[in-house]
């Protein structure tokens, strides 16, 4: 395979949601012209083509086998209809109900996840972009992680992986995740913090900024005030800034949460902010609008983006949703993911692209 022709995946995400219709979308877009950056999506292919005949794309979904079929399949098709390539990973009925939790959806979308991760573990895809999957629709399929970030670093075999979300006013990063309230307070260690701050510092590299102004925000109010509200700042987060800086990293804070981000979008005193737990870290950044948005999974060794909303139940079958976030995490991906090396991989000869219906 030309290097340079080697796709990007897209995960289908829950079809019961948003994810096929976004997908759809994105790539009608961006796969209608001569010369396009391969696409290839990773989901169901019956899904995908009721949907596109729902949206009135001039769009076919072809399967293939392989990325390597992917990249052969030169856009636009017959007609000037553009061919999207799908890696059929499930086949779900025709009648599944939009705006529903349903554990076959669930199930499809782990398996496009995990098809899409040993691809790109195999550099067989220059990076990985997800389109968002239902929690409870992954847990009533019987997997046990959350969300995408805690699947991928057991898909990856690694551990110290953190979410960062970013648009183009702000970046955060987080400590903890996907985990109860109570329980992040307890998992915010001077390790923890100190690892989170390392790993914003190489990504922001990765990102081309050379020395990262990375913000710490505090747990408590007013960063605890000198230990009257709180005591992790001094024996957790202070600690952990200053191995932080001992190593050469321009870390500072912890800075009160409810400032901080406003130095940082404002007055561009920051090029991260690192957050304590989920929500004080990810309002500020959704609330500047999902659409430009960007979900990054920092620390595997893949690049992996992603949409930065939900799977959006209630707009789900309407064809309204945005799809820009999706374009938004594409356009991140490429700038991330390194241009591809040619290698002596070739295709099986019997990976080869057929017609969808």
């Amino acid at each position: 395979m030309d290097p340079a022709r080697t796709p990007v995946a897209i995960t289908m995400g829950d079809a019961c949601g948003i994810g096929p219709e976004i997908v759809l979308k994105a790539c009608a877009e961006r796969l209608g012209s001569a010369g396009a950056q391969p696409l290839l999506v990773y989901g169901d292919a019956g899904v995908l083509a009721r949907e596109a005949r729902a949206l009135g794309l001039a769009l076919d979904v072809v399967t293939v086998d392989s990325p390597e079929a992917a990249a052969a399949l030169a856009p636009p098709g017959d007609r000037g209809r553009i061919r999207m390539p799908v890696i059929a990973c499930s086949e779900l009925p025709a009648d599944l109900p939009a705006g529903r939790v349903d554990a076959r959806a669930g199930a499809a979308a782990h398996a496009a996840i995990v098809r899409a991760s040993h691809d790109a573990i195999a550099q067989r895809v220059r990076a990985v972009v997800t389109a968002p999957i239902h929690k409870e629709a992954i847990a009533a399929a019987g997997v046990r992680h959350p969300g995408h970030t805690e699947i991928l670093a057991e898909l990856a075999g690694v551990t110290d992986v953190r979410m960062m979300l970013a648009n183009d006013e702000l970046r955060t990063i987080l400590v903890t995740i996907h985990v109860p309230l109570r329980a992040a307070i307890d998992a915010i260690t001077r390790e923890a913090v100190r690892d989170t701050i390392a790993i914003a510092d190489a990504g922001l590299k990765r990102l081309g900024i050379a020395r990262p102004r990375i913000a710490v925000a505090g747990l408590n109010p007013h960063a605890g005030e000198g230990g009257l509200m709180g005591r992790e700042e001094i024996e957790s987060i202070a600690p952990a800034i200053a191995d932080a800086r001992a190593a050469g990293i321009d870390a500072s804070g912890p800075w009160p949460g409810d400032t901080v981000f406003m130095r940082a979008r404002h007055f561009r005193d920051f090029d991260v902010v690192v957050a304590m737990y989920h929500d004080q870290g990810l309002i500020p950044v959704k609330y500047l609008g999902v659409e430009t948005g960007v979900n990054v999974t920092v620390g595997l060794p893949f690049v992996r983006t992603s949409v930065d909303h939900g799977t959006a139940f209630d707009i789900a079958g309407h064809g309204i949703a945005d799809h820009h976030s999706l374009l938004a995490a594409i356009d991140l991906a490429l700038k991330l993911a390194p241009e591809p090396q040619a290698t002596d991989r070739a295709a099986p000869a019997s990976e080869t692209a057929r017609a969808a219906r």
